[in-house]
């Protein structure tokens, strides 16, 4: 099925070609948001737009993009009228690492970006459907081609490559990831599937099945022909997460290990799947085809090559 496409953004596209389907606004401006969606008249709205990072420790109105911005967009679509759909992203940090959620509603958020980011679901839920059919959906860690700077899964391609990243012990986690383009094929699927099947629905995005930590480590290092990757003892990793922790404090914004880093390294992290997959179907590409493509991308783009 075909779309035709409004990116609605205060960032330019990172792809150049995309450009001439962007227009900046601020979605915390809610006359402007008002009034691109009153010209535009989409027919459906995929939210994907927040304030992702985790740096914000004092309070949560650092996030308002996550909360305010969401009753701006509903407030967009209820003035518009024309809106079909609507898919909210928000993130799987509204649980705690480690922790499965035992309904849609179990929150155990552990940074602020987690609590505005429940508080955004909170938010579509209260409004129920007065503006429509939505959908929620929780990306995992998702990776591949055009992710930028601050993405940790291109820094953790670019620590393989430059042969920094280590195993951790014998730690071999499964984790529900999700490749880039399969991600788009599941929302594609989501836009397109009858409403009964995903309206008020709650569904995390990743791949399935969940990946191994280990082997897919392996893959990208033999995808960007960098050395075997080492095994650490786990005791160390902790030492050295904790010093990250300690250099944090002391005003590094961004240490190359930390506790919550080693935690999310090493904690298996494994999300129900089962109605996403009756709504998609198989996915078109497995972890090392994604592997590949992304690796040729970096080396395309970024200028990334082997070292040592």
């Amino acid at each position: 099925m075909g779309w035709e496409v409004l990116n609605i953004d205060l960032a330019e596209p990172r792809n150049r070609k995309h450009l001439h389907l962007w227009r900046r606004v601020d979605l915390l401006d809610r006359e402007a948001m008002i009034e691109v969606f009153r010209s535009y008249k989409p027919e459906v709205v995929l939210h994907m737009a927040a304030r992702t990072d985790l740096h914000e420790s004092r309070s949560i109105k650092g996030y308002a993009a996550n909360t305010d911005g969401v009753v701006n967009v509903i407030e967009a679509i209820r003035q518009t009228g024309s809106v079909e759909r609507t898919v909210f992203a928000s993130s799987r940090l509204v649980c705690e690492i480690g922790h499965t959620p035992t309904n849609e509603e179990d929150y155990r958020p552990s940074t602020l970006y987690g609590k505005s980011n429940a508080l955004g679901e909170r938010l579509v839920r209260r409004a129920g459907q007065s503006f429509g059919p939505w959908v929620i959906v929780r990306p995992t860690s998702i990776w591949g081609p055009w992710f930028d700077v601050p993405v940790p899964y291109k820094r953790f391609f670019e620590l393989i490559a430059r042969n920094r990243y280590v195993h951790p012990g014998q730690r071999n986690p499964r984790k529900s990831f999700g490749y880039v383009d399969n991600t788009i094929y599941q929302l594609e699927k989501i836009l397109e599937a009858p409403t009964e099947k995903v309206n008020a629905k709650t569904l995390y995005l990743s791949d399935y099945p969940p990946i191994f930590l280990r082997q897919w480590a392996n893959q990208i290092q033999e995808a960007l022909g960098a050395k075997p990757i080492k095994t650490v003892p786990l005791s160390l990793l902790k030492i050295a997460a904790a010093m990250g922790n300690a250099a944090k404090v002391l005003g590094w914004r961004e240490p190359p290990l930390t506790k919550f880093r080693l935690d999310n390294m090493i904690t298996e992290m494994v999300y129900d799947t089962s109605e996403l997959e009756c709504i998609v179907g198989p996915l078109p590409y497995f972890a090392d085809q994604g592997v590949a493509i992304t690796a040729d991308w970096l080396r395309n783009h970024n200028g990334l090559r082997k070292q040592g």
